[in-house]
């Protein structure tokens, strides 16, 4: 199979071309933490640029810090479809946003929360809290035909325990998105 390559160009690539082409664009996810003025709108403001750039945001958390006239918003995003450096100069144009970071994988500590309800009888309950065990999971409610459990660590953590509990029946599933802090003593 061929497909054309850039527009204007008569060039043929394969699929496996196609591929690596798109690999070697691919950027990391961006894990940026925004510190905001604690006010009404201003989330609004946030995601409004976001959407009308066309940009997707993959998790999105807010939450206040340790001074309550400010919030900390956490939000990832696909760096290969969108450039940090074009987010972060819109960002910094809006009112009441006043430090945004870009957070780095290596020197950041990111953690996320998940629950799930799961259909278990009999056996399978065992079977399940065993996998929740595993994983430092928290059974935080048992019914005769279902379990939740709560789930806190990685974004890879919580997709693994996903996959070892779906093919049980899962009812349902709630994840909070990624909140994520620089490590050591570095700025805020």
């Amino acid at each position: 199979m061929a497909i054309m390559g850039e527009p204007g160009t008569k060039e043929l690539l394969s699929l496996d071309e196609l591929q690596a082409t798109a690999n070697a664009h691919s950027g990391r996810k961006h894990v940026l933490s925004i510190l905001v003025e604690n006010k009404a709108g201003v989330l609004t403001r946030i995601a409004g640029l976001f959407a009308r750039r066309g940009f997707n945001i993959d998790t999105l958390t807010v939450g206040p810090t340790e001074d309550e006239q400010y919030s900390r918003i956490t939000l990832t995003f696909d760096g290969a479809m969108h450039s940090v450096d074009q987010v972060t100069k819109q960002l910094h144009k809006l009112i009441n946003v006043l430090k945004i970071r870009d957070l780095e994988p290596a020197e950041t500590v990111a953690r996320e929360l998940a629950l799930f309800k799961v259909a278990v009888e009999g056996a399978q309950r065992a079977e399940v809290m065993q996998i929740s065990e595993i994983f430092r999971g928290k059974v935080v409610d048992v019914t005769r035909r279902s379990i939740i459990v709560e789930i806190t660590g990685t974004t890879d953590k919580i997709e693994a325990f996903e996959r070892m509990v779906r093919p049980f029946g899962l009812i349902e599933m709630m994840r909070t998105g990624e909140i994520a802090i620089s490590r050591g003593r570095g700025e805020t």
